[in-house]
């Protein structure tokens, strides 16, 4: 065999080496796939969108009050005195005030919610319950639950930091009140009733006491 030809057979034999090495290292392509396709271009409207989000209105304050109200802006202020107040958590808080310091009322126990009274209001549950007291009546109540709860109000006092937010609520509870011979003399038992009230509560935003108080009620 000359020269030339073994040249050729060994370079064949390279060549077909090298063809079933590119086999095993990317694979076998079947059919047809079409041009290759260069990366795709970055996302700018999602990134776009994540900016509007960021920089929108704070839904803690907007789930609760419109945007624009006065009540709103109250709102934002306290927040900046104090980054981390909630809005929710207070509400979430103002639910369990409520029965807390409703059945205090009923039960004639308001040293049980001293810390959370204004003096004011304190007075006047106290007065209440003397006179009940003096007239032989004695209360059996049962709190059923919140059935609504809304934020009615807020306002803010830059000058002396004092918030006040006020709740509107519907409440449900079993109330009867007996007289000295156990007679009922209203309500009855086993039966509920709904009552609404619009509580007031009162804080200095920035202070170290964390509780806020109650310094108003009404319907």
């Amino acid at each position: 065999m000359n020269s030339p030809i073994l040249q050729l057979l060994v370079l064949a034999g390279i060549a077909i080496f090298l063809i079933l090495r590119l086999k095993n290292v990317l694979g076998t392509r079947d059919g047809f796939e079409g041009p290759a396709r260069s990366a795709p271009a970055p996302d700018t409207r999602r990134r776009r969108e994540f900016e509007v989000i960021e920089g929108g209105p704070d839904h803690d304050i907007v789930d609760h009050v419109p945007e624009d109200s006065d009540s709103a802006a109250a709102l934002a202020e306290m927040k900046r005195i104090e980054p981390d107040f909630s809005v929710t958590t207070f509400l979430q808080g103002a639910r369990g005030a409520y029965e807390m310091i409703l059945m205090a009322f009923e039960r004639g126990k308001l040293d049980e919610v001293t810390p959370f009274l204004d003096r004011d209001v304190y007075e006047t549950f106290a007065q209440v319950v003397d006179a009940r007291e003096q007239q032989g009546l004695s209360i059996e109540a049962e709190f059923i639950g919140v059935r609504e709860l809304t934020l009615a109000d807020a306002r803010f006092d830059a000058d002396t930091r004092r918030a006040e937010i006020s709740v509107r609520y519907v409440g449900e509870l079993i109330s009867v009140v007996r007289d000295s011979n156990g007679a009922v003399v209203e309500g009855a038992p086993g039966q509920s009733k709904r009552q609404k009230d619009v509580w007031t509560y009162e804080r200095i935003m920035g202070s170290d006491d964390p509780n806020w108080r109650l310094v108003a009620t009404g319907e």
